[in-house]
């Protein structure tokens, strides 16, 4: 079993005493953790069920402390795996691609009006924000369950408080990003223009440029996206919907699309449509990924990483789209304001997780959903004063969780220090419980030598699922 708790805290082993109970059910099922904490993989001892609806099983009382070790009824690599990978989804995956229906409508998508495309979606849709996992419209199972386990870990060591490097540089409470899928010739030209929004709010973002078929790309437009400090994504190949049909011409396909985010020296990826298998990841030779979506009760392919955070899977980290598109909030949803999105973020900071969207240039150049845009970007930039949101490109947060990923907190006597490559940046955190609750305080700055932050020394965050969030007044996050 490795390291899941050290792997996502960032903290030392040597506090991570988990074994593992068994053997294990087969197959693997649903069950729950605790509260509301949706896991999925097998169970010892108890049968699992085959479906996320039914009264599930709890396995949290099943958990037992010997010894200063927590021994668990199930493998959390395992669960983790099945819920960011989207392997509790099963087989159904592999048929989805392969629809005749599916393969029908991007026949005809060519032909077909906005109008036309809308209504087809909506019918395909139908029904699906009803479903009860992945929860919506923000799922944190995964982060949930760690928040669970580090709890257990915390009473495993005797009540003892368990250092962490925090998540985020500089003590940020969250990090969000803005990213714009270029889809068509018209979005294309449009894309100065919303530099200039972007850039009015102090805002930088990324560009997803399609490679072929769409509209022309050279090095001049290229250009002019990075030398206003905005990135450059490759964003699928051509956008027919195909890419993951099947293995033989998604390894052609990919081969295309490496060659050309090495022309355009692009360090990340989204497919089309939010499609993906992650399976077949390795392939792709970016170092960070844009497209399993956090859930996707409104995306063509169902499912979800059901996790706020970005994750590793083999060699690309995973930055999650936490929030929903504007084409499905506008002409789907038939929502024109940023109440929705405004819930998201309140779930997604309530997680300290990432912060995720996608604003197409294509959907938002009418006078009515700009302003819609106006208002999202004007929040964002009130969360940045208000509770230290660390507003940054895809690019910067690639680079920022691979040095914390590479980190380790070092223990001298009673003195903690943050080592490696960007740790002036890096915050040490503590997890204790208060009240049965997992609370989240920083370090005070006079004793980890870093300049002083909102928080320090204070609650940061009570951080199990249900439990009231409390922040220093300089971080506060409003929730209702």
């Amino acid at each position: 079993m490795s390291s899941c708790l050290s792997d996502y805290y960032r903290c030392p082993e040597r506090y991570e005493k988990i074994a593992l109970k068994g053997p294990f059910s087969e197959p693997g099922g649903f069950f729950r953790f605790g509260g509301d904490t949706v896991c999925f993989g097998k169970l010892s001892g108890r049968r699992t069920s085959g479906s996320s609806q039914n009264n599930l099983y709890d396995a949290l009382p099943d958990s037992t402390t010997d010894s200063g070790t927590t021994y668990l009824p199930f493998d959390p690599t395992e669960v983790l795996d099945n819920l960011r990978c989207e392997l509790y989804v099963g087989a159904w995956r592999d048929g989805y691609f392969k629809s005749s229906l599916v393969r029908m409508y991007y026949l005809l998508r060519p032909f077909l009006s906005f109008k036309m495309r809308s209504y087809v979606k909506k019918l395909h849709l139908r029904g699906r924000a009803e479903a009860p996992f992945p929860r919506w419209p923000v799922d944190c199972s995964v982060d949930s369950l760690m928040e669970q386990l580090l709890l257990l870990a915390v009473r495993s060591n005797g009540g003892q408080q368990i250092p962490f490097i925090w998540f985020w540089p500089d003590g940020a409470s969250s990090s969000a990003i803005m990213t714009h899928d270029v889809e068509t010739k018209a979005g294309q030209e449009f894309c100065s223009e919303l530099m200039g929004i972007d850039e009015s709010y102090g805002i930088n973002a990324s560009f997803q440029i399609v490679p072929e078929g769409c509209y022309a790309v050279g090095p001049r437009f290229l250009d002019s996206i990075r030398d206003r400090g905005f990135e450059v994504v490759v964003h699928d190949l051509n956008h027919d919907g195909h890419l993951y049909r099947d293995q033989k011409q998604f390894l052609r396909r990919a081969a295309r699309i490496n060659s050309y985010g090495k022309e355009y020296g692009a360090e990340g990826f989204r497919a089309a449509v939010l499609y993906r298998k992650q399976r077949w990841f390795d392939a792709l030779k970016f170092s960070y990924d844009m497209s399993v979506p956090n859930v996707a009760h409104l995306d063509p392919q169902p499912g979800g990483c059901c996790t706020v955070m970005p994750f590793f899977i083999g060699d690309i980290l995973e930055l999650p789209v936490t929030t929903t598109q504007d084409y499905m909030m506008f002409h789907l949803l038939n929502d024109y304001s940023i109440s929705l999105w405004k819930r998201q973020i309140e779930l997604v900071m309530e997680k300290s997780g990432l912060i995720s969207f996608i604003v197409h240039p294509d959907y938002i150049m009418k006078a009515r959903e700009r302003a819609v845009y106006h208002e999202l970007l004007a929040h964002l930039a009130d969360l940045r004063e208000k509770t230290n949101l660390w507003i940054t490109t895809p690019g910067e947060v690639n680079r920022w969780w691979r040095q914390r990923a590479a980190m380790t907190l070092v223990e001298v006597g009673n003195d903690l220090r943050i080592a490696g490559a960007g740790s002036e940046r890096a915050r040490i955190a503590y997890a204790s419980e208060q009240g049965g609750r997992l609370v989240f305080t920083f370090k005070p700055a006079a004793e980890d030598g870093a300049r002083s932050t909102p928080g320090n020394g204070q609650d940061i965050h009570h951080a199990v699922t249900g439990a009231e969030v409390v922040l220093p007044e300089t971080s506060l996050v409003p929730h209702s």
